[in-house]
């Protein structure tokens, strides 16, 4: 019961994030600004100590982790040009604004919001815990993911009934995956792996897509402080989980 009870908080996170997202929409550029030190931050405070740690607990050579991780950047690069390719000529391009784009991500994001959920139920097999500071950790990076995931998609021309539907399945993914993580025990070495190759995807968005565009011609200093501020939210999210 406490399992599905933190997985539903999980997804009232994301959910929160999406309607702030949403709610900013017509200040796109700063929420982009926040959104690119958020998932930076994700990466960097978050996913990649989680790959090193569970590496080390399950015996697997980092390597691999860190294979997956070139893997899922240049994966998520690979969906980019295919969609290009298929869609627009290079003059287009250079906008990065296309809604299979917005869709991919959502998708990659409803993939990692299932592994969240059962990485609740995963942790409490442990021990309670261990089951609440990785529930904590969850809660705390969950509105990052709505929030970003939803300015993604409407930067890149999603209509709104489209974001929202995204939005929902995201939401509800963690429930899921804690209600899953009831009937199954998943090795610990291919959850690191999974996150290995999510944190490449994600460095590949933040760096590629995200930043590039919070940080354009009309943006300014205060751009650089937002995404200054969100990498530090992210920080002490994390750390305060730990």
């Amino acid at each position: 019961m406490i399992i599905l009870f933190l997985t539903i908080l999980a997804a009232i996170g994301a959910l929160l994030g999406g309607y702030v997202a949403i709610r900013s929409r017509n200040k796109l550029h700063i929420a982009m600004s926040i959104t690119s030190g958020l998932i930076l931050g994700l990466v960097a405070f978050d996913l990649l100590p989680e790959v090193f740690e569970g590496a080390e607990k399950s015996g697997l050579d980092i390597t691999w982790a860190m294979i997956l991780f070139v893997v899922g950047f240049l994966f998520f690069h690979g969906i980019e040009k295919f969609v290009i390719v298929h869609e627009a000529d290079e003059g287009s391009y250079k906008t990065h604004k296309h809604p299979n784009l917005g869709i991919a991500r959502a998708v990659a994001l409803a993939g990692h919001s299932f592994l969240d959920g059962l990485s609740i139920g995963v942790a409490f097999q442990v021990s309670p815990e261990v089951g609440y500071v990785v529930a904590l950790a969850v809660i705390g990076h969950r509105f990052a993911d709505g929030f970003d995931t939803t300015s993604f998609m409407i930067f890149h021309g999603n209509k709104m009934a489209r974001i929202k539907q995204l939005l929902l399945i995201v939401v509800a993914m963690p429930i899921l995956g804690g209600l899953v993580s009831l009937f199954i025990n998943l090795p610990e070495s291919i959850l690191t792996l999974y996150l290995g190759f999510f944190a490449g995807v994600l460095m590949y968005i933040a760096a590629s897509n995200i930043l590039p565009q919070a940080h354009g011609k009309k943006s300014g200093i205060l751009s650089l402080l937002l995404t200054f501020l969100g990498a530090a939210t992210m920080l002490v999210i994390t750390h305060f989980a730990e």
